[in-house]
């Protein structure tokens, strides 16, 4: 291999400007340690979210690297950019390649490439198949032996390897993310998925995949749950506390909790060192499964804040969506995390296939009778190549049709898969944002527990966005 080869690896998409959530790219992080682990290669990362670089910054940039190739990390929200993108890399870089990943290949699969001069697409977990890719392309060898991927040929067509590659079984063999890539303080000054703005942090990402099979999920990771060891989780928040001088540190699992002998073994390690870490679990624990004594070593070894996902009050909602959470048990365990001192947030989704009036406000009384300290009440989202996406093309296809993933916020969404009108499922929305937000008592509980509360009026534009989504809709 050449060693002037050069990669540019971008995350896609821009920052909204009322719900600006950036967090450091942990996904082309992860890839490109594990590239350089493998090749002599020079790789510059970018996240276009952080400054909200425009497209033409980004092809700017990888004509001045002068990349040989590109990998373009997307989310289906920011799709709608690659036809521009790619095409003036293109034009910018004739030789180059193009590879996509990320969730929108995962879901959209051939139809990643419809429009764009994107060459190859990588589904699901990308170290092994962009590795795999790399060799190709520098051994002008064909893509055709790559097993999952998409690819273009030389009449242009889409191709579709069949099989797919192993996943990494040994999440502790992969290097820890290309932390020297990215400039770390300055996400610093910028909001993270916690509702704690500009403080010193680090994401962590220390599991993949989930057992439960819920129907609006995708699953990028599969369905076996593979994880780094407590000992390997300690060893990276010790690297970077003393590469930064932080202790604070977010988990982004889909489901950090789902092994308890790991919980307890990364709580007692972090305990015996006495790190003094501030822990946050803002996306990924599943409420029902916390045993009382687990939440205590989590808040002994420094848990502020975390987030537990109902998505429905209704039981038979939980069945139907494949979650089948335990209501009682999270009504519990919230209680419970409340009262040892954590800031706790809740996720509930409205517009399930089928959902009626009724099961709706049956998730309102189930978070608003809650302890939680704030909740944010998303759209129901069919994705493709999800079950849900399936349902819906089978009983309802006139309903996706009005599904425009373009700049979509979760919390915004103007579709509705449910069996109640569009009016409806908005004032349901707005009525569960203002029952939840504007109790007296809860406020008050908001205003002494979170952390700098100095921040709260950066809140108000997107509180006042959700308790008036539709209103003004004909």
């Amino acid at each position: 291999m050449p060693d002037s080869l050069r990669i540019l690896l971008v995350n896609t998409g821009f920052r909204k400007p009322l719900h600006p959530l950036v967090t450091p790219p942990l996904g082309i992080m992860y890839l490109a340690s594990y590239i350089r682990s493998k090749f002599n290669v020079s790789i510059r990362l970018i996240n276009q979210k952080l400054n909200n670089d425009s497209n033409d910054s980004i092809i700017q940039s990888a004509k001045d690297f002068g990349a040989d190739i590109i990998g373009l990390s997307v989310l289906s929200t920011a799709a709608h950019g690659l036809p521009y993108l790619t095409e003036k890399i293109k034009a910018a870089l004739p030789g180059s390649l193009i590879v996509l990943g990320g969730p929108h290949v995962s879901s959209f699969e051939t139809r990643s490439m419809k429009g764009n001069s994107a060459d190859v697409a990588v589904p699901g977990e990308g170290e092994v198949a962009f590795e795999k890719v790399i060799r190709s392309y520098v051994n002008k060898h064909p893509f055709s032996d790559i097993p999952g991927i998409y690819w273009r040929d030389d009449s242009g067509m889409v191709v579709h390897n069949p099989g797919t590659l192993p996943l990494i079984d040994d999440l502790d063999t992969l290097p820890f993310p290309a932390y020297d890539l990215i400039d770390l303080p300055k996400y610093w000054a910028i909001q993270s998925m916690p509702p704690v703005p500009r403080r010193r942090y680090a994401s962590l990402f220390s599991s993949r995949g989930c057992p439960y099979k819920c129907i609006y999920c995708h699953n990028i990771f599969g369905s076996t749950f593979r994880f780094h060891s407590a000992e390997r989780i300690i060893a990276e928040i010790e690297y970077i506390k003393k590469k930064y001088s932080i202790s604070d540190f977010e988990f982004l699992d889909d489901i950090f909790n789902l092994n308890r002998e790991r919980l307890v073994d990364f709580a007692s390690r972090s305990l015996e060192k006495d790190l003094g870490l501030e822990l946050a679990f803002p996306n990924g624990v599943r409420t029902d499964l916390l045993r009382k004594e687990e939440i205590d070593m989590l808040v002994e070894s420094g848990l502020y804040f975390s987030s537990f996902a109902l998505e429905s009050g209704s039981p038979r909602i939980q069945k139907l969506i494949g979650k089948n959470l335990n209501i009682e048990k999270f009504r519990e365990n919230v209680l419970y995390a409340v009262s040892r001192g954590v800031f706790s947030n809740g996720f509930a989704m409205f517009g399930f296939p089928t959902e009626t009036a009724g099961e709706m406000q049956m998730t309102i009384d189930v978070i608003c009778a809650s302890r939680l300290h704030t909740a944010s009440f998303f759209t129901v989202t069919p994705f493709p190549n999800t079950e849900l996406y399936r349902i819906m093309e089978k009983n309802s296809p006139e309903k996706l049709g009005l599904v425009n993933y373009d700049n979509m916020e979760y919390s915004m969404a103007l579709f509705n898969l449910s069996a109640v009108s569009d009016r409806d499922i908005y004032r349901f929305q707005r009525k569960a944002n203002i029952r939840m937000l504007l109790n007296p008592m809860r406020l008050f509980r908001i205003i002494r527990d979170i952390p700098r509360p100095y921040y709260l009026p950066l809140y108000l534009p997107e509180f006042l966005k959700r308790i008036t989504k539709g209103l003004f809709l004909r």
